[in-house]
């Protein structure tokens, strides 16, 4: 299952299809908190989260899950593709930070990265 967090609807729903077209089984959550209280936080085989959201960021969220013991890979996308926030991001153990627009073939490379080149469709 693959869990994406974007605040931005349209984001979201163009994840969730592109990713769904793919056979992929994938929750959508709003922010950082509607994720953290769910039952999908310990069932992601991957996050797509967005850098830039209210309350929590992604870099924060992926910060205490990295504390809690997660080591669910995360992939991280924004529209503010700023090089310091990239370094941190990949400092906190994103493995992949790509720029919106992003190109699908980058994603799913990403994507393909993240599952350790299972590429199961129920991930």
């Amino acid at each position: 299952m693959i869990s994406v967090l974007d605040d931005d609807p349209y984001v979201r729903a163009a994840i969730d299809n592109l990713l769904a077209s793919r056979g992929y089984v994938v929750h959508t959550f709003a922010s950082a908190e509607e994720f953290l209280g769910s039952t999908d936080l310990n069932g992601a085989s991957c996050v797509i989260a967005d850098v830039q959201m209210p309350v929590i960021s992604g870099i924060d969220l992926l910060t205490q899950m990295r504390t809690q013991g997660s080591a669910t890979p995360f992939i991280f996308i924004t529209a503010f593709p700023d090089e310091g926030v990239r370094t941190r991001a990949l400092r906190a153990g994103a493995l992949c930070f790509l720029g919106k627009p992003f190109a699908t073939s980058e994603l799913m490379q990403c994507l393909e990265m993240a599952l350790g080149g299972r590429g199961d469709a129920t991930a």
